[in-house]
């Protein structure tokens, strides 16, 4: 199977190949059970590719990043108000696509205490909206249409002192505040142009969320409702409860210059 594109609910493949079957992967003893016609409905067309990277596409990685509860990380944009996200970024030429994936979360949240799990079987594509792509390829020099993302699956096995927004220093912070979430939240909380790559994402790695299901039943309201979220202070610190909520808050007070890294 050389890949397949998702339009609306119609899976269309670049081969003879016409029927598109349910597939049994393995990732590091994790086995993944994921049925590709079995996609939610949208708008917004995402397409797979188990070959590689689709041609007119920029290569990148994303990072699912789980905690023992089994709750996902996701963040959210300095300059684009209510807008969350999972980790990710560009691949360099001939890198190696995981330890990509290290390096961007290391970069992006000072997180270096993560155990790989799997890595999901193909890659997935979304397409800019017009007036973010026409800039972003001025600014690159490129015609990209989108970007290709393979994506990854680690465990958080460090403290939460770890998680720094400012990164490991090497390039300009991109969040804001921080928050672990369900996976139905991560979604509901993306872009729109995103949202179907991460619904896919999301069934791949299922089975490992799926093992807490009924733990899942007993969370709070506020649980449910998002958690705490961390807001990112200028220097790595102990955090303090402060009155908002009941939620852990940790004001920002560095300043960053606009980028629209935040709408890709």
């Amino acid at each position: 199977m050389a890949g397949c594109q998702l339009v609306g609910n119609s899976v269309f493949y670049g081969t003879e190949r016409r029927n598109c079957h349910c597939q049994l992967v393995k990732f590091s003893g994790v086995p993944l059970f994921y049925p590709l016609l079995n996609v939610p409905l949208t708008k917004i067309s995402a397409s797979l590719s188990n070959e590689g990277p689709p041609d007119g596409y920029r290569k990148n990685v994303g990072i699912c990043l789980v905690n023992p509860s089994k709750k996902i990380f996701t963040a959210s944009r300095i300059y684009i108000p209510n807008t969350w996200q999972m980790p990710q970024g560009g691949a360099n030429k001939g890198e190696d696509l995981r330890k990509a994936a290290m390096r961007e979360l290391r970069e992006e949240t000072g997180v270096t205490s993560a155990e790989f799990l799997a890595e999901a079987p193909y890659w997935l594509t979304y397409d800019f909206p017009i007036k973010v792509k026409d800039k972003l390829n001025r600014r690159w020099g490129t015609n990209y249409k989108g970007q290709a993302q393979k994506w990854f699956l680690f465990k958080f096995t460090g403290n939460e002192e770890e998680i720094n927004l400012l990164g490991d220093g090497s390039e300009k912070p991109e969040f804001k505040e921080w928050s672990w979430r369900l996976p139905e939240q991560v979604v509901e909380l993306a872009v729109d142009f995103k949202k179907p790559v991460y619904e896919q994402v999301l069934k791949v790695f299922s089975p490992y969320f799926s093992s807490d299901a009924d733990k899942e039943q007993c969370l709070t309201k506020n649980e449910r409702n998002g958690g705490k979220i961390h807001k990112q202070t200028t220097k790595r610190s102990s955090t303090k409860n402060k009155p908002n909520g009941g939620k852990k808050i940790h004001k920002q007070t560095k300043r960053c210059s606009t980028s629209l890294q935040g709408q890709v």
